[in-house]
């Protein structure tokens, strides 16, 4: 049979004296192997339809074979079985070591699955040659233990093996795919030439300028027979292809079926092509893949654009009303409609954020509020309970105005930028209110020493006392009408390369922020996603602090992988440090597993600042301080620097006093706002009692709060949590 064919190859071991009926021995290709030690490697050719070809295709398909029943036991009944991931890996690397091979998915990809081939021949071989007789019944005798493939097969691996093929279940599938396979229609007469190598060989004859051949032509020209003569019916079904070639597009041919399949009126099966042989694929043919059934996610997608597009249908209904409207208010509107100053916002010209409620309440844009007595809109009075408004900056580009302009006909605010548009009151936030920088008596009241004016920026100033989070409840709100409610999507933030050293995204899920509005306990992600609010509200084009401030990231160093995989913490914070030029700081926040904590390093002047919220000591963290230390060695050595011998063993720890939390809780929002004054102290060096500007021995809930709106404000600007 071919499977036993398919054992035979070109390199021999001496003959087994065991078994004199077989006068071959066991194919273990010593040939490569010899000249793999020698650093000598095969060249392997593919053709157009990424299928192997060439003179050593032959060679490396037998070297696949013996790799396999190297590396694969014959118990192995699926391929597609995970258990076999680390045996495959080895067989593809001995071919790499072996054949210039491209090590990608694709070529990877047809390798093992012609392994698997190679695998399903093999088991055949072993069930033909010992498990059934002359007329290919299955024997009622237990069959010897093949003493010849030993090196391959263990008797465990044996006694299984021969269970599994004497099952009853197994014998009738057997039996059926023998019965199919016994008389085919029309016969294949290449041996083990293969499609490919046919077409290569038919292509280098005809001295063809074409790449590849229809699969109908390769598949009467594999019905040929030594004789060069074609059967009648085989010549009828290449006529019939060659007229169903002329009447059907490549288009139809891919979207449904082939003409050859038409020809023989048989199916198509997904994931090959008839008449191309192993490895071609549709993709691979004609380029893109076959039509095929939309997946249960395919069709929801579309269900969601059409949704969608009913959305924008009603919006656009209520656009028209809303201008009728308007128009209706203009004419009605008296002489004292134009008297508009509103005693709820200050008299003049004040900076403002715009805000829409429907669909949701959402930040849409930045602007000025007119509010001055008798002011119109492009010479017409404003309507009721609105303001004159000048648009700066659109934060949501799909934003529709309140009030259409009806002179312009513009509907979107984006097309509003530099422009004066009516804005209703209530939807109107004057920045006094949200963002009141530089306050000392503010300052007073969170308890700061502020010396400098170089607090932080404190959110929503009270006027009666009473602090509103008005972006916390906005964000929520925004949550809770998306699908991270209703499906529990994530939303996936991109970290560039500057911020930790590589690229890589962050994710966001609903739990996440969740923990941001009930005040619980954060995740990385939470604190990683203040890191990039810090690098693009502070670091982003400033030279000075983007040179001297860097982070390290905590999903790649942390307490359970310094543990698991300390060579490759160690060696990503050397990386971080070798990009130092000079002075720098690397502000790493650090999970012990159950608490953060900050620290501060300095790798140049071997300087480590330790900020623990709860008052612990680095020594309670023997395994964290070893990484750093080692790591500021190995340093110390790949940038040749000389320290004196009374240095050499010491780096200097530094435990700053930094305000401590009360509870069990507040550990993440203390280091990310130990980071945010750090950056704003624009300092290499922290002192041991701390900053001047920020000592305190506690930190406010309002301060903590501060900090929690900074972060629910980002993520509304930067639009990661959308309708």
């Amino acid at each position: 049979m071919a499977s036993d064919q398919e054992n035979s190859q070109d390199a021999n071991a001496p003959d087994d004296t065991s078994e004199k009926e077989i006068t071959r021995g066991i194919t273990i290709m010593k040939s490569i192997i010899r000249d793999r030690d020698k650093a000598v490697t095969y060249n392997v050719n593919w053709n157009a339809d990424n299928q192997l070809i060439g003179s050593n295709a032959a060679k490396l398909a037998s070297y696949i074979g013996t790799l396999v029943r190297m590396h694969i036991p014959i118990t192995a009944t699926r391929w597609s079985n995970k258990e076999l991931g680390s045996a495959k890996d080895k067989i593809w690397t001995e071919i790499l070591r072996s054949f210039n091979i491209e090590d990608t998915t694709i070529r990877k990809k047809y390798i093992l699955q012609l392994a698997g081939k190679r695998h399903r021949g093999w088991r055949t071989f072993l069930t033909n040659k010992y498990l059934k007789d002359k007329e290919k019944n299955f024997v009622e005798y237990d069959p010897e233990y093949p003493v010849k493939y030993a090196i391959f097969i263990t008797e465990e691996e044996w006694v299984a093996f021969v269970a599994r093929r004497r099952d009853e279940n197994f014998k009738k599938v057997s039996a059926t795919n023998r019965e199919r396979a016994s008389n085919p229609t029309y016969a294949y007469k290449k041996g083990r030439l293969g499609y490919a190598r046919l077409e290569e060989k038919i292509l280098d004859e005809t001295k063809s300028d074409a790449t590849s051949l229809p699969p109908h032509v390769l598949w009467k020209e594999a019905r040929v027979g030594k004789d060069g003569t074609v059967r009648d019916d085989v010549q009828h079904i290449y006529d019939e292809c060659e007229t169903l070639s002329q009447s059907i597009s490549t288009a139809e041919d891919q979207e449904n079926r082939s003409v050859l399949s038409r020809a023989l009126n048989v199916p198509e099966y997904p994931g090959r092509v008839r008449g191309k042989g192993h490895g071609c694929t549709p993709t691979s043919l004609y380029k893109n893949p076959r039509r095929r059934n939309p997946s249960n996610q395919e069709v929801m997608e579309t269900l969601q654009a059409l949704q969608a597009q009913v959305l924008q249908l009603q919006k656009d209904n209520e656009r028209y009303r809303c201008m009728e409207k308007c128009s209706s208010q203009l004419k009605e509107t008296s002489e004292k409609a134009s008297i508009n100053c509103q005693n709820k916002f200050p008299e003049g010209i004040s900076s403002c954020q715009l805000y829409l409620s429907s669909p949701t309440y959402r930040l849409v844009g930045k602007g000025k509020v007119h509010n001055t007595s008798g002011d119109l809109l492009h010479h017409r009075p404003l309507p009721d309970g609105h303001l004159k408004v000048s648009v700066d900056v659109v934060l949501d580009k799909d934003a529709l105005l309140p009030i259409p302009d009806i002179v312009s006909e513009t509907t979107l605010l984006r097309d509003e930028i530099g422009s004066f548009v009516a804005w209703p009151l209530d939807l109107i936030i004057i920045d006094d209110e949200v963002f009141p920088q530089g306050s000392q008596q503010l300052s007073q009241k969170i308890g700061s020493r502020q010396k400098n004016k170089r607090d932080l920026p404190v959110k929503y100033l009270p006027k009666k006392g009473a602090f509103v989070p008005r972006y916390q409840i906005c964000l929520e709100t925004l949550v809770d009408s998306s699908d991270m409610a209703t499906t529990g999507a994530i939303r996936l933030l991109d970290m560039e390369e500057d911020i930790f050293g590589y690229s890589c995204t962050e994710t966001i899920g609903k739990e996440d922020l969740e923990h941001i509005f009930r005040h619980q306990e954060l995740g990385v992600g939470v604190i990683h996603t203040y890191i990039r609010f810090l690098y693009d509200n502070f670091m982003r084009g400033n030279d000075q602090l983007s040179n001297r401030f860097h982070f390290v990231s905590s999903s790649l160093v942390n307490k359970a992988l310094i543990c698991r995989e300390p060579d490759s913490c160690r060696e990503y914070l050397v990386k971080r440090f070798m990009a130092s030029s000079t002075n720098n700081l690397y502000l790493w926040p650090y999970n012990s597993g159950c608490h953060w904590l900050l620290l501060a390093i300095d790798p140049l002047k071997e300087v480590v600042y330790f900020l623990n919220s709860i008052d612990g000591e680095w020594t309670n963290y023997p395994d964290m301080k070893q990484l750093v230390d080692t790591s500021i060695k190995v340093f110390r050595s790949q940038r040749q620097a000389r320290v004196p011998r009374t240095k050499s063993s010491n780096i200097t720890w530094i435990k700053v006093q930094c305000p401590l939390q009360r509870n069990g809780i507040d550990c993440g929002y203390f280091v990310m706002r130990f980071m945010r004054e750090i950056i704003n102290m624009n300092q290499i060096e922290i002192p041991s009692t701390y900053f001047d500007e920020y000592k305190c021995a506690h930190y406010t809930r309002l301060q903590l709060e501060q900090i929690k709106e900074e972060l629910c404000q980002y993520f509304i600007e930067k639009r990661l949590i959308s309708i």
